[in-house]
């Protein structure tokens, strides 16, 4: 009887069957999702992993962000971040592309293979895509290339789309680290807020 309840406990642990009947979310990109010189605690994914946890939503929130990341750099990581499975998957990348100079043409060809090996791995999964735009000194032509990739991946994929991942927060002074390009932890507020927009109704269904 002692062996049987053993072998019970081991096969039905309630730890791991709540950790099982939780979903993901995961927030894949660069160093703006990783919170690039402030604390982790303050980057915007565990902003919304609070407000995950306060409303006691049934969701685990993952920060796969990696600073200095491009739109190739993370194409050849993706397979291996999709290994723990994903129901929410949340695509910020193609700020350093941007600054790089990258043509747009290959940062939309790199965002859709990301978006492809997403589906293909969590075909159930829902996919947020958000937007980013290019620095002005780039010409007025490559910047509206850039922006418009991001748009036309969003409608020719289907997945729900955040415009400007920085709105309201580029360009101030005040809601950015002296590099001018990185969000302070007010500025990831800001991110929180304006993403949670998105990510609320998709997490309440």
């Amino acid at each position: 009887m002692v062996i049987l309840f053993f072998i019970f406990l081991q096969a039905f642990n309630p730890a791991e069957a709540q950790v099982r009947e939780s979903r993901t979310i995961l927030f894949f990109g660069d160093s703006i999702t990783a919170g690039y010189g402030i604390d982790m605690e303050e980057a915007f994914p565990a902003l919304i992993a609070s407000r995950i946890d306060s409303l006691n939503l049934a969701y685990r929130s993952v920060n796969a962000g990696l600073s200095g990341e491009t739109s190739a750099g993370g194409l050849r990581r993706v397979e291996w971040v999709l290994r723990q499975g994903v129901d929410i998957f949340v695509l910020e990348l193609g700020g350093n592309d941007g600054l790089r100079g990258i043509d747009p043409e290959s940062t939309k060809q790199n965002l859709q293979g990301i978006i492809d090996k997403v589906a293909e791995s969590n075909p159930e999964a829902t996919l947020l895509l958000t937007g980013m735009q290019a620095p002005p000194n780039m010409g007025e032509s490559y910047t509206r290339r850039f922006q418009q990739i991001f748009e036309e991946l969003a409608s020719e994929n289907s997945v729900i789309f955040m415009p400007f991942i920085l709105e309201r927060v580029a360009g101030d002074p005040d809601l950015n680290l002296p590099d001018g390009i990185h969000p302070t932890e007010e500025g990831h507020r800001l991110i929180a807020d304006h993403l949670w927009e998105y990510l609320y109704p998709m997490l309440s269904r």
